[in-house]
């Protein structure tokens, strides 16, 4: 039976002087090497659950485990060192430095990850192999990240990401500013890395379309309730 990397168990969360909104999951789990993609609207509650997945808020209940620890029983350091060490996060808006250099930009995860650093061996070299999977030109790494286009930056942060081999890879809408060619051909650079690793993938987004290339579709309806004070 495949193992599970991320499971959450009667999860729940009501922000802090936001009484009007709470997220309750009962029961969610993302299995070794699948992807999943996670639809919902503006205010479904998506940002709060990356939020807990990550560990940057805790629950007021339940349980959280990603590779077999539980999230919920780190402190807030322990919690920061985890992160760091098995998820691998691909943000919206990037979130490179963008006077740093592509090769600082990739290896950056690993300066607070020891294992992960481990794991990447030569990681100059993984970076480097890294860029060259994901299409990027071989002399990319020495270039600044605000001198990249919009797509090789995309891919930066991608190799980010994966670099050092996390057993969790966590995308929050990365394709939302891209045509339908563009979406496609990021997705069989990202699905092509993380299946040579067997990394699980959450992707959240709100374009429904992308469905047909990931292992299983859910909505955040499907495993969240979302509680707000009536207007």
């Amino acid at each position: 039976m495949t193992p599970a990397v991320l499971t959450l168990s009667d999860v729940g969360y009501r922000w802090p002087r936001r009484g009007s909104f709470a997220l309750t999951v009962p029961d969610f789990a993302i299995l070794e090497g699948e992807s999943v993609l996670l639809l919902g609207e503006s205010g479904a509650g998506k940002s709060t659950l990356l939020s807990l997945i990550c560990g940057t808020i805790l629950p007021d209940r339940g349980s959280i485990s990603i590779a077999g620890t539980e999230l919920t029983a780190l402190s807030g350091g322990k919690r920061d060192r985890f992160r760091a060490e098995q998820i691998g996060v691909i943000f919206q808006q990037f979130n490179l430095l963008p006077f740093g250099t592509v090769a600082d930009n990739i290896l950056l995860p690993l300066r607070f990850a020891p294992q992960r650093r481990k794991r990447a061996g030569n990681a100059v070299a993984q970076a480097t192999d890294l860029c060259a999977a994901l299409g990027l030109p071989p002399d990319v790494g020495r270039n600044k990240a605000n001198a990249l286009s919009v797509g090789q930056q995309q891919r930066v942060a991608v190799a980010r990401a994966l670099i050092g081999q996390p057993p969790l890879i966590i995308a929050d809408e990365p394709t939302s500013a891209l045509d339908a060619g563009s979406q496609a051909a990021f997705l069989d650079l990202l699905f092509a890395q993380t299946d040579a690793h067997q990394t699980s993938l959450l992707m959240v987004s709100h374009d429904a379309r992308l469905g047909d290339r990931f292992d299983r579709v859910i909505r955040m309806e499907d495993i969240a309730q979302i509680e707000r004070a009536a207007a």
